[in-house]
């Protein structure tokens, strides 16, 4: 194996590592929001900023893969 596909391994592994940790999150979240009947304006509320916190997340790994394919980064 080439450093170049160890990089590009590593880098795979890293990001589903991330979406694994943000589904674990999700999954918590639910089940405290379940549990603690939480009314429907704090259900939007806390899944409205875990989905931008996701996105925030997607986002910089889009912008990293532009930098990168541009010779930026």
């Amino acid at each position: 194996m080439t450093p170049q596909e160890f990089q590009q391994l590593e880098v795979l592994g890293l990001n589903f590592l991330f979406a694994g940790i943000f589904f674990l999150i999700g999954m918590a979240i639910h089940d405290v929001l379940k549990k603690g009947e939480v009314p429907l304006m704090g259900k939007v509320v806390v899944w409205s900023v875990l989905t931008f916190g996701c996105l925030g997340f997607v986002a910089k790994g889009v912008i990293q893969f532009f930098w990168k394919s541009q010779g930026l980064g």
